[in-house]
């Protein structure tokens, strides 16, 4: 169906649009019930909402849920693993949502010309009405704020600062944190929006492929459903408020998504496009490509809401549904800027679960992320390497019977026990011969009673390659405070502070070893040893004379934390905040900083803050229910002071906090880059088809990275080879490039979108690219840069740059863009991309380099259409530009194509393909031996 509405049309001052409401609704309604039957989709009860206007909230509609339950996502094949399950889902309460998506106008009035400015108005339409596109998440925000500033209401986003790039996009909100609980405007929950969409789907009457012409047109021209929203199922596609987390097959009640983004960072974005299917589906939940935060499109606007949700559920990526949840309050920057490093990881107790949860602050898109269990976890504390995880099954003071666990924090699921009966508290230690070993008591009692406490003992048992050898009692009595680098003080403390004190020349092992009683034998706990050289020890009292003469004014308990130096003499006191007291305190691992839980008023460990013991100052980490026994790890900070070339800011950051999904990508392939550097015979770049078609580690000719990336043009790839590969990959050999003929209808591309989204390509650039050589410590920077999300990390690294995608079949042949046919004339785009071909092709040749291009194959029902491929261009066009590339393939000696889509005529079968134009790990298997077939036949490969 090619139905185009014509929005201008009007009789009678009335449009068209609104004459077809009038009169045709019972036959749209007719036919819009025929349309959800032939989809097979979920239909919505016709009286699920009551919706009124409210003249105070201009341009809103009131929904008033009934009681009626819904459905999010669906159980059909057909859809992708992050729209499955169907989840049933009740709203209870009243909240509003715009009649529109947010108009230009109403965007630029409020915020000012600064951004969506790149939109092209297209011909013959008012630029005023039409969706404002190219807004970034965080650009959403900042407008819903700062409508209720003007309406005189609170706002429903805090953040710490906020970043722009150089067209005023907002990029990164630091600290970002939303709050349901106030009545401001906001982003609608996809939860609301869902409900609001689905009464009355109609996307054959709206602004899509079919009837756009490819371009956005001015709101509610089509597809008004009979509440009297509009553009709903086209026209732009919308931002909503939640991160991408997984359905469950479960019900709940206000659900308002995942707590965070996961490992990716993903958000949800709803509705249809101009540029999407007719018959697009309600049940979608992202765009083609991944979105994050910063993620920007033309086609890509929003609808605001307003009102507060009561009792919001998040459900977890464990699948557990909670009306709380932890919230990060610390950024990994903010991290950086304390311990000049990213690599910091966090572990706590969540004691409303038992299970351990961790944060790696080295993760770009950061998350907490909990380990269910059965075990319950007391007392974790992480390995010096920062690999492992020790804990026990029982708290500190209990008489019961308690076990120690290692488990890995890389391989989550690897854990080990501890086999001897009673171990508690377990403590890392390096030992003098550089074994890593774990300390541990028999018995974590009370050890205010001298002869009790004696018959307990302290133990140590080296741990190695992930399993433990023979364990050794060191001591008698349970010290479980740490040891001392030099073995020449260990303390403890529950109830009363005990120390073993070894003489000038010795150990605590010694016979002539001291024990002693600290603090006067005044109550004391969670006694903690510094991990950074100084022996002094943190704990905590119960209010007694010894604390009030030192402190000079009353306190209650666990309201100061204490330090005492290696002989027992108080030398610092630190308040906790008002209305909170300490619990759970430990040094983080060698630093000057301490962590740990606050509780409030009510007893309710709320906050886990991370204390600067020279200033006392306090910063928080994490906010939530019960978050008990944290442990700070942090890597020593690696400095590059031997080039004062290297400014950490810019030197080797290719991707920023807040960042583009490609430069979150690109950021680990840099890093891959440059570390193997050396190995590199085959350098693979191009776009997100090359990333997931060609495997380098299957690749037997030759060690090989593949560098495609989304976002990409042929612009970008072959800077990538000219000023990266060509300079310093010294056994370099080939340049592999994919030939996306169907995204080259302009000239520059994605390439500002790579390259101006983090400091260090400008960095590179400024120096020349390096060709003399790298500064020293520039790898470390690259590896201690901002990171990129931990999945992406996973998925990248071992692959050596590959994801490997499971096969959905070829689909219905999308075309996304207008194409036309054209001249490959001397201004045509493509020929200025075969010009910059032909520039590679010619200095690979002087450097004896060969160049391979690789034609991915498409969806061969692309023949049934007049597009080539999934962007066009048409297929007389096509064949024009396959003829000079064949003609480069004889004229060039060191240039060969691999055509593998052959005009659509290929051999790709469906459970080869992820969707119309992207290979499955199966096909990228199959194009892979026929490209490792080539590299070997070709002879004289340097």
């Amino acid at each position: 169906m090619n139905m185009k509405i014509p929005f201008c049309c009007k009789i009678f001052g009335i449009s068209f649009v609104e004459l077809k409401n009038l009169f045709l609704l019972s036959f749209i309604s007719f036919v819009l019930l025929l349309a959800c039957a032939c989809s097979d989709e979920y239909m919505f009860p016709a009286d699920a909402v009551k919706v009124k206007t409210d003249k105070k909230y201009e341009g809103m509609i009131k929904v008033s849920p009934i009681g009626e339950s819904f459905v999010l996502g669906s159980n059909k094949e057909k859809f992708p693993d992050k729209e499955k399950p169907e989840m049933e889902v009740l709203l209870d309460y009243d909240y509003m949502v715009g009649k529109h998506e947010v108009t230009r106008k109403e965007y630029f009035a409020l915020m000012g010309k600064k951004a969506g400015g790149k939109l092209k108005i297209p011909k013959g339409m008012k630029g005023d009405s039409l969706p404002i596109t190219n807004v970034t998440y965080f650009d959403a925000v900042l407008f819903a704020n700062e409508r209720s500033k003007k309406e005189k209401f609170d706002t429903a986003y805090s953040y710490i600062s906020s970043s722009f790039n150089s067209d005023g996009n907002c990029t990164n909100l630091e600290g970002l944190a939303f709050h349901p609980e106030v009545d401001a405007y906001r982003l609608p929950t996809e939860a609301e929006w869902v409900l609001v969409a689905f009464q009355n789907w109609a996307p054959l009457f709206s602004w899509n492929a079919a009837t756009s012409n490819y371009t956005l047109h001015p709101i509610c021209t089509a597809d008004i459903n009979h509440f009297g929203f509009c553009d709903l199922s086209g026209n732009a596609l919308e931002w909503v408020n939640d991160w991408l987390g997984k359905f469950r097959d479960t019900s709940l009640v206000n659900y308002v998504g995942a707590p965070d983004g996961g490992r990716l960072g993903e958000r949800v974005v709803k509705g249809g496009s101009y540029r999407d299917p007719q018959m697009m589906s309600y049940v979608s939940r992202g765009d083609i490509y991944t979105v994050t935060s910063s993620s920007l499109g033309d086609y890509l606007g929003f609808r605001l809401a307003f009102g507060k949700i009561p009792d919001p559920v998040w459900m977890g990526s464990k699948g557990g549904a909670t009306n709380s949840r932890i919230e990060l309050k610390a950024t990994s920057n903010m991290v950086k800027d304390i311990f000049g490093s990213y690599q910091v990881k966090l572990v706590f107790r969540n004691d409303l679960t038992g299970n351990l949860s961790y944060v790696n602050y080295a993760a770009g898109s950061l998350t907490v992320e909990e380990i269910e269990d059965t075990i319950d976890v007391y007392h974790p504390e992480i390995s010096p390497d920062g690999k492992w995880v020790a804990f026990c099954t029982k708290p500190e003071g209990s008489n019961q019977p308690s076990d120690v666990y290692v488990r890995s924090l890389i391989h989550d699921t690897i854990l080990v026990k501890l086999d001897v009966d009673g171990a508690a508290i377990p403590r890392w230690h390096v030992l003098q011969n550089g074994d890593t070993a774990v300390v541990y008591v028999s018995g974590a009692d009370v050890n205010s009673n001298e002869p009790d406490w004696k018959k307990m003992s302290t133990w140590q048992v080296v741990f190695s390659n992930g399993k433990f050898k023979t364990p050794k009692k060191i001591l008698d009595g349970s010290f479980h405070g740490g040891i001392s680098d030099d073995e020449s003080l260990t303390v403890t403390g529950a109830r009363m502070l005990r120390a073993r004190m070894a003489p000038k020349k010795g150990d605590i092992f010694s016979k002539d070893a001291v024990d002693s009683v600290w603090y006067n034998g005044e109550q004391a706990c969670n006694a903690s040893l510094a991990k950074n050289g100084s022996k002094q020890t943190l704990f905590l009292d119960f209010v007694g004379k010894t604390g009030t003469d030192f402190v000079g004014k009353k306190y209650i308990s666990h309201e100061r934390m204490f330090v005492a130096d290696s002989t027992g003499r108080l030398v610092k006191s630190i308040p906790s905040p008002a209305g909170y007291t300490f619990d759970h305190t430990e040094w983080a691992s060698r630093t000057n900083y301490a962590i740990a839980t606050l509780a409030n008023n009510n007893g309710v460990h709320s906050r886990i803050v991370l204390v600067n013991m020279k200033d006392s100052s306090i910063i928080d980490l994490l906010e939530g229910n019960e978050l008990w026994h944290p442990c700070l790890w942090v890597k020593d900070a690696v400095s590059s002071d031997g080039d004062i070339l290297l400014f950490p800011d810019s030197a080797g950051v290719y991707y920023v906090d807040g960042g583009n999904w490609s430069s979150n990508v690109l950021r680990t392939k840099m890093e891959l880059f440059w570390t193997h550097k050396d190995e590199i015979e085959f350098f693979i770049v191009g776009s997100s088809r090359v990333e997931s078609g060609i495997i380098p580690d299957s690749i037997k000719t030759g060690y090989a990275l593949n560098m495609g990336h989304s976002g990409n043009c042929l612009n970008s790839s072959i800077y990538l080879a000219n000023y990266y590969a060509m300079n310093h990959a010294e056994k370099l050999r080939a340049i592999i490039i994919g030939i996306d003929i169907d995204i080259w209808e302009d000239e520059v591309g994605m390439s500002s979108y790579v390259f101006d989204a983090a400091p260090g390509w400008k960095y590179d650039a400024n120096h020349n690219f390096w060709v003399d050589g790298l500064p020293e410590g520039f790898i470390d920077a690259v590896q201690n840069s901002y990171p990129s999300s931990l999945e992406v990390q996973e998925n990248y690294m071992e692959s050596r740059g590959f994801v490997w995608r499971v096969g959905n079949g070829w689909g219905a042949p999308e075309v996304e863009k207008e194409y036309k046919d054209s001249v490959l004339d001397a201004d045509s785009p493509y020929q200025w991309n075969l010009g910059l071909l032909v520039s590679l092709l010619t200095a690979a040749y002087d450097a004896d380099i060969k160049v391979i291009g690789v034609i991915f194959p498409q969806n061969p029902k692309y023949r049934q259409t007049g597009a080539w491929g999934r962007y066009g261009p048409s297929w007389s066009l096509a064949e024009k530009i396959m003829e000079r590339l064949e003609w480069f393939n004889f004229r060039y000696t060191n240039f060969y194509l691999l055509d593998e889509n052959k005009m659509g005529k290929h051999d790709y079968t469906d459970d080869m393909a992820v969707d119309t134009d992207h290979l499955s790990g199966k096909g990228a298997a199959q194009l892979t031996h026929r490209l490792d077939s080539l590299l070997s036949t070709i002879r004289y490969l340097r």
